[in-house]
Protein backbone atom coordinates (compact mmCIF):
# COMPACT_ATOMS: atom_id res chain seq x y z
CA UNK A 1 0.00 0.00 0.00
CA UNK A 2 1.26 2.86 -1.24
CA UNK A 3 0.04 6.46 0.26
CA UNK A 4 -1.38 8.78 -3.38
CA UNK A 5 -0.29 12.25 -3.40
CA UNK A 6 -4.41 14.08 -4.82
CA UNK A 7 -4.08 16.85 -6.12
CA UNK A 8 -6.11 19.91 -8.16
CA UNK A 9 -5.84 23.26 -8.99
CA UNK A 10 -6.23 24.27 -5.13
CA UNK A 11 -4.70 21.70 -3.15
CA UNK A 12 -2.08 18.89 -3.22
CA UNK A 13 -2.51 15.90 -0.26
CA UNK A 14 0.81 14.32 0.10
CA UNK A 15 2.17 11.56 2.66
CA UNK A 16 2.67 13.14 5.78
CA UNK A 17 6.05 11.50 6.68
CA UNK A 18 8.42 11.95 9.72
CA UNK A 19 10.75 14.02 7.24
CA UNK A 20 8.11 16.22 6.38
CA UNK A 21 5.85 17.10 9.61
CA UNK A 22 8.12 19.73 10.91
CA UNK A 23 6.37 21.87 8.03
CA UNK A 24 3.50 22.02 10.45
CA UNK A 25 4.76 23.02 13.66
CA UNK A 26 3.56 26.77 13.85
CA UNK A 27 0.01 25.65 12.62
CA UNK A 28 -0.09 22.98 15.23
CA UNK A 29 0.51 25.12 18.04
CA UNK A 30 -2.62 27.76 16.84
CA UNK A 31 -5.29 28.00 19.54
CA UNK A 32 -8.06 25.65 20.28
CA UNK A 33 -6.70 24.30 16.45
CA UNK A 34 -7.81 20.61 17.63
CA UNK A 35 -9.75 21.74 20.78
CA UNK A 36 -12.75 18.68 19.94
CA UNK A 37 -10.08 16.04 19.55
CA UNK A 38 -8.48 13.26 21.75
CA UNK A 39 -5.16 13.79 20.69
CA UNK A 40 -2.29 16.98 21.30
CA UNK A 41 -0.23 18.61 18.25
CA UNK A 42 0.21 21.85 19.76
CA UNK A 43 4.35 21.13 21.14
CA UNK A 44 7.07 20.01 18.45
CA UNK A 45 7.27 16.84 21.04
CA UNK A 46 3.31 16.02 21.02
CA UNK A 47 3.24 16.56 16.89
CA UNK A 48 5.77 14.47 15.97
CA UNK A 49 4.62 11.46 17.98
CA UNK A 50 1.29 12.00 16.39
CA UNK A 51 3.39 11.65 13.60
CA UNK A 52 4.38 8.27 15.02
CA UNK A 53 1.03 7.25 15.39
CA UNK A 54 -0.20 8.06 12.09
CA UNK A 55 2.89 6.27 10.52
CA UNK A 56 2.17 3.44 12.75
CA UNK A 57 -1.25 2.95 11.37
CA UNK A 58 0.23 3.24 7.97
CA UNK A 59 2.19 0.04 8.65
CA UNK A 60 -0.81 -1.82 9.44
CA UNK A 61 -2.12 -0.73 6.51
CA UNK A 62 -5.30 1.26 8.78
CA UNK A 63 -4.61 4.81 7.85
CA UNK A 64 -3.22 7.19 5.36
CA UNK A 65 -1.75 10.53 6.82
CA UNK A 66 -1.62 13.05 4.86
CA UNK A 67 0.20 17.13 4.69
CA UNK A 68 -2.09 19.49 3.36
CA UNK A 69 -0.49 21.82 0.74
CA UNK A 70 -2.95 24.79 -0.06
CA UNK A 71 -1.57 26.22 -3.57
CA UNK A 72 -3.99 29.03 -4.01
CA UNK A 73 -1.55 30.66 -0.58
CA UNK A 74 1.41 28.61 -1.03
CA UNK A 75 1.55 26.92 2.20
CA UNK A 76 1.07 23.95 3.86
CA UNK A 77 -2.00 24.35 5.44
CA UNK A 78 -2.28 20.99 7.81
CA UNK A 79 -3.00 17.33 7.99
CA UNK A 80 -5.49 14.50 7.21
CA UNK A 81 -6.32 11.08 6.71
CA UNK A 82 -8.12 7.73 5.87
CA UNK A 83 -8.23 5.80 8.89
CA UNK A 84 -9.80 2.42 10.27
CA UNK A 85 -9.39 1.17 7.01
CA UNK A 86 -11.27 -2.06 6.71
CA UNK A 87 -9.87 -3.75 3.24
CA UNK A 88 -12.17 -6.88 3.38
CA UNK A 89 -15.83 -4.81 4.18
CA UNK A 90 -14.53 -1.46 1.67
CA UNK A 91 -15.65 0.89 4.14
CA UNK A 92 -12.76 3.97 5.59
CA UNK A 93 -13.04 6.94 7.48
CA UNK A 94 -11.67 10.41 6.78
CA UNK A 95 -10.61 12.25 9.58
CA UNK A 96 -8.36 13.90 11.91
CA UNK A 97 -8.82 16.47 9.64
CA UNK A 98 -6.79 20.28 10.63
CA UNK A 99 -6.48 23.06 8.90
CA UNK A 100 -4.70 26.60 10.20
CA UNK A 101 -7.00 29.29 10.99
CA UNK A 102 -5.88 30.90 8.09
CA UNK A 103 -6.81 28.02 5.78
CA UNK A 104 -10.46 27.43 7.62
CA UNK A 105 -13.37 29.27 5.27
CA UNK A 106 -11.41 29.33 2.28
CA UNK A 107 -13.11 26.04 0.50
CA UNK A 108 -9.93 23.98 1.24
CA UNK A 109 -11.89 21.46 3.47
CA UNK A 110 -14.03 21.30 0.44
CA UNK A 111 -11.49 21.05 -2.28
CA UNK A 112 -9.48 18.55 0.00
CA UNK A 113 -12.44 16.44 0.53
CA UNK A 114 -13.44 16.13 -2.97
CA UNK A 115 -10.06 14.77 -3.84
CA UNK A 116 -10.47 11.78 -0.80
CA UNK A 117 -13.72 11.44 -1.63
CA UNK A 118 -12.85 10.58 -5.32
CA UNK A 119 -9.98 8.51 -4.65
CA UNK A 120 -12.29 6.74 -1.99
CA UNK A 121 -15.14 5.40 -4.16
CA UNK A 122 -13.29 5.78 -7.87
CA UNK A 123 -9.83 3.78 -7.17
CA UNK A 124 -10.19 1.55 -4.01
CA UNK A 125 -13.38 1.35 -5.56
CA UNK A 126 -14.64 1.55 -1.12
CA UNK A 127 -18.26 1.01 -0.20
CA UNK A 128 -18.25 3.43 2.07
CA UNK A 129 -16.47 6.26 3.99
CA UNK A 130 -17.72 7.65 7.41
CA UNK A 131 -16.59 10.46 9.24
CA UNK A 132 -16.48 10.40 13.36
CA UNK A 133 -17.47 14.01 15.05
CA UNK A 134 -17.77 14.90 18.39
CA UNK A 135 -21.45 15.91 18.74
CA UNK A 136 -19.83 19.31 20.20
CA UNK A 137 -18.16 20.60 17.28
CA UNK A 138 -21.02 22.16 15.14
CA UNK A 139 -18.16 23.65 12.58
CA UNK A 140 -16.96 20.32 11.32
CA UNK A 141 -20.58 19.03 11.58
CA UNK A 142 -21.86 21.36 9.25
CA UNK A 143 -18.95 20.51 6.97
CA UNK A 144 -19.31 17.33 6.35
CA UNK A 145 -23.78 17.61 6.26
CA UNK A 146 -22.52 20.58 3.52
CA UNK A 147 -20.87 17.74 1.52
CA UNK A 148 -23.69 15.16 1.52
CA UNK A 149 -22.96 13.05 4.55
CA UNK A 150 -25.94 11.19 6.43
CA UNK A 151 -25.96 11.55 10.04
CA UNK A 152 -26.25 7.80 11.00
CA UNK A 153 -26.35 7.38 14.78
CA UNK A 154 -24.52 8.77 17.93
CA UNK A 155 -22.33 6.84 19.74
CA UNK A 156 -23.06 7.55 23.31
CA UNK A 157 -19.93 8.61 25.48
CA UNK A 158 -17.06 6.70 23.53
CA UNK A 159 -13.99 8.30 23.29
CA UNK A 160 -11.96 9.73 26.26
CA UNK A 161 -10.67 13.21 25.98
CA UNK A 162 -8.00 14.70 27.14
CA UNK A 163 -9.43 16.64 29.90
CA UNK A 164 -11.42 13.42 30.82
CA UNK A 165 -14.42 14.33 29.52
CA UNK A 166 -16.29 11.30 27.41
CA UNK A 167 -17.70 12.08 24.44
CA UNK A 168 -20.70 11.35 22.53
CA UNK A 169 -19.73 10.80 18.56
CA UNK A 170 -21.85 11.66 16.07
CA UNK A 171 -21.26 9.01 12.86
CA UNK A 172 -21.32 10.22 9.34
CA UNK A 173 -21.75 8.49 6.33
CA UNK A 174 -22.06 8.60 2.50
CA UNK A 175 -22.47 4.79 0.39
CA UNK A 176 -20.93 4.82 -3.02
CA UNK A 177 -24.78 4.62 -4.72
CA UNK A 178 -24.83 8.76 -3.24
CA UNK A 179 -21.49 9.52 -4.62
CA UNK A 180 -22.33 10.29 -8.48
CA UNK A 181 -25.13 12.39 -7.30
CA UNK A 182 -22.86 14.20 -4.53
CA UNK A 183 -20.37 14.63 -7.13
CA UNK A 184 -22.54 16.11 -9.86
CA UNK A 185 -24.00 18.70 -7.51
CA UNK A 186 -22.18 19.09 -4.56
CA UNK A 187 -18.63 19.22 -6.40
CA UNK A 188 -20.31 20.44 -9.12
CA UNK A 189 -17.73 23.27 -9.21
CA UNK A 190 -14.90 22.04 -8.42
Amino acid sequence: MQIPTLENDHVRLGPLTINNYHKLLSIAQEKALIYYSPSTINSPEALKAYVEVALEGYDSKTTMPFIIYDKNQKAYAGSTRFGHINWKNKVLHIGWTWIGHDFQGTGLNKHMKFLMLQYAFETLMFEKVEFRIDERNMKSRKAVEKLGATLEGVLRKDTLMKDGFRRNTCCYGIIKEEWPHLKATIFNTI
